[in-house]
């Protein structure tokens, strides 16, 4: 029995671990280009109010600057326009250098002198997306932050009258936060560029703040839409290799009649089309230089300051990071060539396509199409460079076609038939796990063809798209130029580009970072191709990457079934002492936790009822919480409105996701007892060898004495210090009786049959107990030794349902410790509604064991308790994880009471 349990818990564990390294290592290698700091990059600190120094002491203002620029702003005599950037979890104010250098480099090389001062916020690296108490701090010190950057400015004659803020994680929710505040200036902020920020939900809910500074965000942003509507917002995404933030998270929730917000991913930014990690999509060259690009374009040449105009700022947002730039920002008709300006450089092309290559000297040449004869029979025009990827047109603007940029480079053009150079391909059922293969063969016509993915719209799907060119020899000096493969997404602007040479196999990643939200579109595959080539391409499931997929969406699933196992480890080892007298063993008992059927059920069961509304009214009366579900993966980034949840396949994965978290509760309690078993070896030297059941325990004149004060230290410094120490006292009773098992098993020198039956916990009948004589040396021994085994089990089953309510207060721990140069006390802190209930428990069970707990009469009711804390912890969790710590306390309880009545 126990052989086929660590069988089936370490397959479950190596899936585990392959869904985790497809997450943190299933990606494209870095492909971002560094940014460089040309001379020694300085922050110059900008002194604030002593109000306000005094109130944020941990936090700064700095300005960046390099070589003479930061010599000729020694006094803050500024007259260029403000950027102040914004540093995200744990992020460091030196992070704006890449900004910064890049671009005053991009100043040095602009006539009129135009130029940026970029601020930067110290916030002292805290751990916000951890521990949300510091965020509404974090939001009051920038709104001070911009008032003081603003006044640095009052000796120009026309003074910026607002800040460009730009976000990293945190940072950019901490920026759409300032219009929360009550005595904040809309004026003051008008645009906001963020980076790899969660606007949807926190990545983990590991305390109450946290969420309810979203939701504060989330109302504000919603129910003033129209007074916001002027403000625009610019949210970029890093793709699959930002593992900690995924890129649906990076939604602006807000109305899609909206024109001034802006969602998308890195791959998708013009001149950009590579990933980014977490920390990269600050220093990535191309990005970096897209968003300089955009704030050169954003400026007014009148009052050389960021343009108000809404339009405007549209305009060149969408130039730089949505649509390829075919024409430079700002040129139009009129200012393009016509026929008349240099008729002996046009050529009229009456064929179907036209491939050009540029001379070496550059000459520029001019193609005119007649359009007349074509509309009928083609639907779309398409061209190409070798150096600029161009979109097709439906309906042309002009008749013309110029070459354009580099002094040599290649150009092909065409006239295309839309339907006819597209197929449909069903993908691979995502259970076919790579078994099933769906395949199209592209005899190319063309420059380009489409292939429209069927049943792919789910996040959970992933494949492995792999495309096979070969071409047939050509004649002449053609050369082909490279394929370029792009899984265009219509509903959300996540799409990527591959660009391959021919012939090649090249393998596409066919995942989404956002599910459809209706049946109006289908992802598809666009194909650049080189006409007279032959193209395969196969589509199968990638079971790694589906299960990579699973955990990037439903990770937080994990950690609530590992806290589901433990209770129901729990509820079984009592269930066990109150049928036996004896405690199981531990790896029994957590195995025995997986019940999926009498968990998950109820759920559904719940679920389904809250579709009826009249449980929906007596749900409503009882003023019961909303049932938790996993952020939402639609593009628009909503949460699904009343009680019941919007998207279903997260419970239809929750099997799967128990049998994750059962691994990690079995195997995690087996590393708890190896870790157990070595500090007591390294412990015993320091102990005088104990026979009692009784060692490690405390008289109730010391309980209390330690009740007292660590409540007060909880109270005055921080409630997870206080927690912290309760459980190291709970620890060192477990190693005692880790040391005195081991001592009592020595001195006996048991036979090998009777440490079998004391291993396997053979159980005993309480009638066969009492009738036992145990009158002698030996068989007392044996009793004691029997007696401690079960106070061992019983206390290594509590250490580990107490660990997991640990690991989630360490971030708040954490942040007290980095923080106690400048405060001793934690505020606000998220343990101060269970601190002092934690602590009593605590206390109380040091001295429990299994005599106690057979002979109370509460043991019946709290052997019951477990199973539907269990089915409330899976539905009011995934959403709140702090709350796993309220439900795994709320057994100890009744627990710590069996031990005194």
């Amino acid at each position: 029995m126990k052989l086929a349990a660590a069988v089936f818990y370490g397959f479950a564990l190596g899936l585990l671990a392959l869904g985790l390294r497809e997450l943190l290592t299933g990606f494209e290698e870095n492909r971002c280009s560094m940014t460089y700091m040309f001379e020694y990059p300085e922050y110059r600190r900008v002194a604030l109010p002593r109000r306000v120094a005094l109130l944020y002491p941990a936090y700064g203002l700095y300005l960046y600057g390099e070589g003479l620029y930061a010599q000729e702003t020694r006094a803050l005599k500024l007259a260029g326009a403000p950027v102040l950037f914004l540093p995200g979890n744990a992020g460091s104010f030196k992070q704006a250098r890449s900004l910064g250098s890049v671009a005053l480099r991009k100043a040095e090389s602009m006539e009129g002198g135009l130029h940026f001062n970029v601020f930067t916020v110290d916030f002292n690296e805290e751990l916000v997306a951890l521990y949300g108490g510091s965020l509404l701090r974090q939001t009051h010190f920038l709104h001070e932050s911009i008032k003081a950057i603003l006044r640095l400015y009052k000796h120009l004659k026309t003074p910026p009258q607002s800040v460009v803020l730009v976000g990293h994680s945190m940072g950019g929710v901490v920026a759409r936060a300032l219009y929360t505040l009550p005595r904040f200036h809309t004026d003051l902020v008008s645009l906001i560029i963020t980076q790899a920020s969660p606007h949807v939900a926190p990545v983990l809910a590991l305390d109450p703040y946290l969420l309810d500074f979203y939701s504060a965000v989330r109302q504000k942003w919603v129910n003033q839409a129209n007074k916001l509507r002027n403000v625009t917002v610019l949210s970029v995404g890093g793709g699959y290799r930002d593992y900690q933030v995924r890129s649906g998270l990076i939604s602006l929730p807000c109305s899609s009649e909206d024109p001034n917000k802006l969602s998308l991913v890195a791959t998708a930014v013009p001149r950009t089309w590579v990933s980014t990690d977490h920390l990269s999509i600050v220093w990535c060259k191309e990005l970096v230089l897209a968003t300089v690009r955009a704030f050169f374009d954003l400026i007014d040449p009148e009052t050389r300051q960021f343009t108000d105009d809404p339009e405007k700022k549209m305009s060149v947002l969408n130039h730089h990071f949505i649509r390829h730039p075919v024409r430079m920002l700002g040129e139009t008709k009129e200012n393009s060539i016509s026929f008349l300006d240099f008729p002996e450089a046009w050529s009229e092309v009456n064929t179907l396509r036209l491939t050009y290559s540029t001379p070496k000297e550059g000459q520029a040449k001019y193609f005119l199409f007649a359009l007349s004869s074509r509309r009928k029979a083609y639907s779309h025009f398409y061209c190409r460079s070798s150096n600029l990827l161009l979109p097709s047109y439906k309906h042309l603007p002009s008749s013309s076609v110029r070459s354009l940029c580099a002094p040599q480079f290649t150009v092909e053009c065409e006239w295309q038939r839309r339907e006819s150079q597209t197929l449909t391909v069903p993908v691979p059922h995502v259970l076919s796990f790579g078994l099933t293969v769906s395949d199209v063969t592209v005899n190319s016509s063309g420059l380009l063809h489409t292939i429209r993915l069927q049943h792919f719209h789910q996040v959970y799907q992933a494949f492995r798209i792999n495309i096979a060119s070969q071409c047939k020899e050509q004649k002449g000096t053609f050369v082909l130029l490279p394929n370029v493969y792009v899984m265009n997404v219509p509903w959300f602007r996540e799409d990527t580009f591959t660009t391959v040479s021919v012939p090649s196999v090249a393998e596409i990643s066919g995942m989404l970072h956002t599910s459809r939200p209706d049946n109006s579109s289908h992802v598809l595959l666009l194909l650049h191709t080189a006409p007279n080539c032959q193209y395969k391409v196969t589509l199968r499931t990638s079971l790694p990457r589906v299960l990579g997929q699973i955990l990037r969406f439903c990770g937080p699933m994990v950690p609530v079934y590992t806290a589901v196992t433990l209770l129901m480890a729990c509820g079984g080892q009592l269930s066990y002492i109150l049928k036996s007298g004896r405690a199981a063993d531990m790896s029994h008992v957590v195995a025995k936790g997986l019940q999926p059927h009498k968990v998950n059920l109820p759920v559904y069961i719940l679920h389904f009822l809250l579709s009826c509304s009249w449980f929906q009214e007596i749900w409503s009366i009882l003023c019961l919480p909303l049932l938790d579900t996993l952020p939402p993966t639609a593009p628009d980034g909503t949460f699904p409105e009343g009680l019941v949840p919007a998207e279903e396949w997260p419970h239809m994965l929750s099997h799967l996701l128990y049998i994750f978290g059962a691994a990690v509760a079995y195997w995690g309690s087996t590393l708890l007892r190896l870790v157990i078993r070595l500090l007591s070896l390294v412990l015993a030297p320091l102990h005088r060898p104990s026979v009692s059941r009784e060692c490690g325990t405390l008289r109730p004149q010391t309980q209390l004495l330690f009740t007292v004060c660590l409540t007060v230290i909880g109270g005055t410094t921080c409630g997870a210090l206080s927690i912290f120490a309760a459980f190291l006292l709970h620890l060192y009773r477990v190693l005692r009786l880790q040391m005195t098992a081991r001592s009592l098993s020595h001195m006996l020198n048991l036979a090998p049959q009777k440490q079998k039956e004391a291993e396997n916990g053979a159980v005993v009948s309480e009638s066969v107990r009492k009738s036992k004589e145990c009158n002698s040396a030996g068989v007392l021994s044996e009793c004691a030794l029997q007696e401690v085994r079960d106070d061992l089990r019983l206390h290594l089953c509590l250490s580990a349902l107490l660990t997991l309510p640990l690991m989630l207060i360490a971030p708040s721990f954490i942040h007290w410790i980095r923080n106690l140069r400048y405060s001793t006390q934690l505020h606000p802190d998220p343990c101060w509604p269970h601190n002092v209930p934690i602590i009593i428990v605590y206390m109380l069970l040091i001295n429990c064991n299994t005599l106690k707990l057979r002979n109370s009469k509460l043991l019946p009711l709290t052997s019951c308790l477990p199973l539907p804390l269990a089915i409330a912890t899976v539905t009011f969790t995934p959403l709140h994880l702090y709350r796993i710590t309220y439900f795994l306390s709320a057994p100890l309880v009744p627990l710590a009471l069996c031990c005194l009545l």
